[in-house]
């Protein structure tokens, strides 16, 4: 195991107290006048002073190993003097300015621009760079420690935060959980929430309808915030498959946990800043500043602490006096024994955000592109008609319904679609923790490596002339008989695709999101036929850590005629 290096404020203070020293003690009639006190002082500002101008005006440009590779340059870029690309992380939708680069910079799988004070980054391109990356060298590029440090709050220090040997523990243990055979198990709870979410919009249109019943054959119709009735279902589903309760979000109209993962994740400019701030600045800085938000923060993460715990104090609590076998995840962790109770807070925090937010945020967008592609939106609807059973028939098994949902080559076009177009992480970033290569190139410790599903997923080189438009058409192999969902999108590398990221990182929950998304979408294009509720609204994508709508998804929803 190697030893980390110095911080360099911290080397520079030693270093200038050395001086300090050498001067008073050394050589005393150099600077007879001067004390230690005030020879720290001044020599501390000058070594400091020294030290900015190296790195941020030479090192850059006249000595890192970064400097040939290529890059957006000028301010027709987005490149200004002093802070770089650095005003670059503000603009919407996150990764959009990415994608630029990499349509406008020529370049063999590695883009190179600056941040704030010229700080390099790396932006890989192609599926070789990402490979090293996210695979070959995945324990060299780690998250860096003010991101990890800013999701703490969160997520305690369950399997998304933690690195090195206690990652490779964790994810081995954790496994288990999210196998195939355990995720058939879950679909019927996929495919009765899914239910349970129809039948609440429907009661709240009609309680509510814009369209009252007798116009327009009777149908009445009502605008709905989809994004918030998503969260309620995904955080049922993740609550009876993750922790084996029915939490009930759908029925209670002020449930707690939306309320806190709302009041984190809704996005605002405020919390954008925040966010942003946190990358910049220390923790312990910002939150001495006088700001609401700071105590928003920490009422939220405590909360949402002590929930988790409860849960976990619950679970224990039950298991000891049920005997027959438990299926959710939690039950699955504490009969391992291999987690602490902490622990076991820790990846309830974890899974109970990652796994309602992500896949409420893709069934938030395929809402939203089914509502702007009518064409798409009936296709789909006639494919889950013509082979899935109606919900007023008894009860499917999970084997059942697991085979005719992942069987449906449309459903699983549109599904995956989606999910390239709008990850649910746009951008998450890396930084390398000690000398490493990617592509071939000498890459130094200390490097942020920016890995963004939204550019990598949109990119021409990757994905043709029409990588940014929707068309499901491309998950299928329309040459055989009948035809199937071929899994790839058309792109000639896994790594074309990194909504879930590929390599030991990659997102455990892959077949749990996959499978939810695609009972949810079949069960509401049955239900539903959807419209933009202002057809000449621009949505823009926004949010501090997921992808969302930024002023939320307003749909105009009208119930399907006849009975499916």
């Amino acid at each position: 195991m190697t030893a980390s290096p110095i911080p360099i404020p911290l080397l520079l203070s030693l270093v200038s107290a050395t001086e300090s020293v050498l001067v008073v003690f050394v050589f005393p009639h150099a600077l007879p006048q001067a004390t230690l006190k005030s020879l720290f002082f001044i020599l501390s500002v000058t070594n400091f002073g020294f030290y900015a101008v190296w790195r941020v005006f030479i090192y850059p440009f006249f000595f890192s190993p970064l400097r040939h590779l290529p890059g957006p340059k000028g301010i027709s870029r987005g490149e200004y003097p002093l802070i770089g690309h650095g005003l670059s992380m503000f603009s919407r939708p996150p990764g959009g300015h990415l994608l630029e680069f990499m349509k406008e910079v020529p370049n063999d799988g590695l883009i190179h621009f600056r941040g704030f004070f010229h700080v390099g980054r790396l932006l890989p391109t192609d599926p070789r760079a990402l490979a090293d990356v996210l695979v070959h060298n995945s324990y060299d590029i780690e998250k860096p420690p003010w991101v990890r440090s800013f999701l703490r709050q969160f997520l305690g220090d369950g399997l998304l935060i933690s690195e090195g040997e206690e990652h490779k523990f964790q994810r081995k243990h954790i496994m288990p959980a999210f196998s195939f055979r355990h995720i058939k198990e879950l679909y019927p709870i996929f495919w009765q929430k899914s239910l349970e979410l129809t039948e609440a919009i429907a009661a709240e249109i009609h309680e509510h309808p814009e369209v009252p019943a007798g116009e327009k054959g009777g149908v009445p119709s009502g605008v709905v915030v989809i994004n918030h009735w998503a969260s309620k279902a995904t955080m049922d589903i993740i609550g009876l498959a993750g922790l084996g309760r029915d939490i009930q979000a759908l029925k209670n109209s002020d449930d707690e946990l939306i309320k806190n993962y709302e009041e984190i994740l809704e996005p605002t400019t405020e919390k954008g800043l925040y966010f942003v701030l946190n990358l910049l600045i220390s923790q312990r800085l910002l939150r001495a500043l006088p700001w609401r938000i700071n105590e928003v923060i920490r009422i939220t993460s405590s909360n949402l602490k002590a929930i988790c715990r409860q849960f976990v104090q619950e679970k224990k609590q039950l298991m000891r006096t049920q005997k027959e076998d438990q299926k959710d995840i939690l039950s699955v962790l504490i009969e391992s024994n291999d987690f602490s109770d902490d622990s076991l807070v820790d990846q309830l925090l974890t899974f109970l955000a990652a796994g309602h937010e992500t896949t409420s945020s893709a069934f938030t967008w395929v809402t939203h592109l089914l509502a702007i592609n009518p064409d798409i939106q009936s296709t789909l609807r006639k494919e889950v008609f013509a082979n899935l059973p109606s919900p007023s028939t008894s009860p499917v098994s999970g084997d059942d319904i697991s085979a005719l949902l992942e069987s449906l080559p449309y459903l699983n076009g549109v599904c995956a679609e989606t999910l390239r177009l709008f990850p649910t992480i746009p951008v998450t970033s890396r930084i390398t923790t000690r000398p490493t290569t990617i592509s071939d190139n000498p890459i130094p410790a200390g490097i942020q490596v920016i890995v963004a599903p939204w550019a990598i997923n949109r990119s021409p080189t990757l994905w043709g002339s029409d990588a940014e438009v929707f068309r499901p058409e491309r998950w299928i192999d329309y040459s055989t008989s009948p035809p199937r969902f071929n899994g790839s999108g058309g792109a000639d590398s896994n790594f074309a695709f990194s909504t879930f990221i590929q390599g030991p990182r990659s997102c455990i929950g892959e077949r749990f999101a996959r499978a939810e998304l695609r009972a949810l979408v079949a069960v509401f294009v049955g239900k539903f036929m959807m419209e933009m509720a202002d057809p000449n609204e621009v949505v823009v994508p926004a949010g501090t850590i997921t992808l969302k709508p930024k002023n939320g998804m307003h749909l105009r929803l009208r119930a399907v005629d006849g009975e499916w």
